[in-house]
């Protein structure tokens, strides 16, 4: 018998949260394990079930689904957030990431994308919404004011260990693909960071979303 992922879903709207598990229910290998209408009760029914996704609203009652992403990182690090928005700007997508969010999706591509996106996420990827990725990471600021936009100073490896970087993969599992040890892996990544005047994770998923890395996962 075939594993099937385990989901929770969270949405203070019924209609909303009526069509994420209609879209769930239809796939054979997706299981919707519990369901919460308010933060502090999708909290608990994480904690609870240990879903390997959880779906939230990011404009939950109570605890909204940032804070809530925050909570899980500590209590709850192996579950993958995803969060579901009406939000387009940058501010609320880099709290996301910061948050550690491993999807970040406008309600209005779920019935298009979500199935793409959780399968995506499952497996170790990272997966933003390719209209806010066209609309907003058109370019990565530098500190000197100036844009990143290209990557051809960066060498095939030094490539390689961003890109995967991005996806959330950590340098032992990057080594690991590349079959390089870790402290290669941190050389490679380092210099390439450097090159592109990145110094976070986040300015790192940005970049990798303008330069359409992500857009396979």
């Amino acid at each position: 018998m075939n594993t099937r992922t385990r989901i929770t879903l969270s949405d203070d709207h019924p209609i909303v949260l009526g069509g994420l598990r209609n879209l769930i229910a239809a796939e054979d290998d997706l299981e919707i394990v519990a369901e919460a209408s308010d933060g502090i009760g999708a909290l608990n029914m994480i904690r609870e079930k240990q879903p390997d996704v959880a779906i939230v609203d990011i404009s939950m009652p109570q605890l909204n689904g940032i804070a809530l992403a925050r909570r899980l990182a500590d209590e709850a690090p192996t579950v993958r957030v995803m969060l579901l928005t009406l939000h387009e700007d940058r501010a609320f997508l880099k709290q996301a990431l910061d948050a550690g969010v491993r999807g970040y999706m406008l309600k209005r591509s779920a019935a298009e994308s979500l199935v793409h996106a959780i399968r995506g996420v499952i497996v170790g990827g990272l997966y933003v919404d390719p209209a806010i990725a066209s609309r907003v990471f058109n370019s990565t600021p530098r500190r000197d004011g100036r844009s990143t936009i290209t990557n051809e100073s960066l060498t095939g490896r030094e490539t390689d260990v961003l890109k995967s970087a991005a996806m959330g993969f950590t340098n032992k599992e990057i080594g690991n693909q590349l079959d390089i040890g870790v402290k290669s892996v941190e050389t490679y990544r380092s210099r390439g960071m450097e090159k592109l005047g990145l110094k976070t994770r986040a300015e790192l998923v940005r970049y990798a979303s303008a330069q359409e890395w992500l857009s396979d996962v």
